[in-house]
């Protein structure tokens, strides 16, 4: 289904040059004094995840792309390096490679239920939640006289992740970490 520019907004993913997947992160519809309307888009490309700008006429036209959602079990890593993934209502198995979901997965733990997102019945990417809860391993102990500033140190959780926790976190500790940009939120 074709869409002009104008009806385009942001969150919206359209089909690209070349069947790229191209989700719209920011649209200004621009209209200089009596001259023709300017659209101005930042795409971003979700099967490699590189942003870049659109400059569009508001006679341009785009196909929208349908998206499924899917809830789907992680099972684990394969030696190659993908992830293999459950249906959770069909309980069919499928992988997906590590360069298009590899920083995600250090949010994900073994046996957690994501939503997958899936276009053509081929899965594209997966979405996280705002926060996840996991557990600390590792972390540095805390030095006499260090506690009143605001001092971090570096914790490894059990997916692997490393992130900054203050110096009063131990491991085992359960703590809330944001999967937007990887910052600690507090313990949980």
């Amino acid at each position: 289904m074709a869409v002009k520019a104008t009806e385009l907004r942001k969150g919206t993913v359209i089909l690209g040059d070349h069947g790229k997947l191209l989700l719209i992160t920011e649209y200004h519809h621009h209209t200089p004094g009596n001259l023709r309307a300017v659209i101005h888009l930042k795409v971003k490309d979700l099967r490699t995840g590189v942003l870049s700008p659109m400059r569009l006429s508001s006679a341009d036209a785009f196909e929208v792309a349908y998206l499924d959602r899917k809830k789907a079990e992680y099972l684990y890593k394969e030696a190659n390096g993908d992830y293999v993934f459950m249906d959770q209502q069909t309980f069919d198995q499928f992988p997906l490679p590590e360069d298009l979901v590899g920083d995600k997965m250090g949010f994900v733990r073994e046996n957690t239920v994501v939503d997958v997102t899936f276009h053509e019945n081929a899965p594209i990417g997966v979405d996280l939640p705002g926060s996840v809860t996991l557990k600390v391993v590792e972390a540095e102990q805390a030095v006499k006289g260090n506690t009143a500033t605001n001092v971090k140190k570096e914790a490894v959780l059990e997916t692997g992740l490393k992130i900054k926790v203050p110096i009063h976190i131990q491991p085992g500790e359960m703590v809330r970490v944001s999967t937007e940009d990887g910052e600690f939120q507090g313990r949980a």
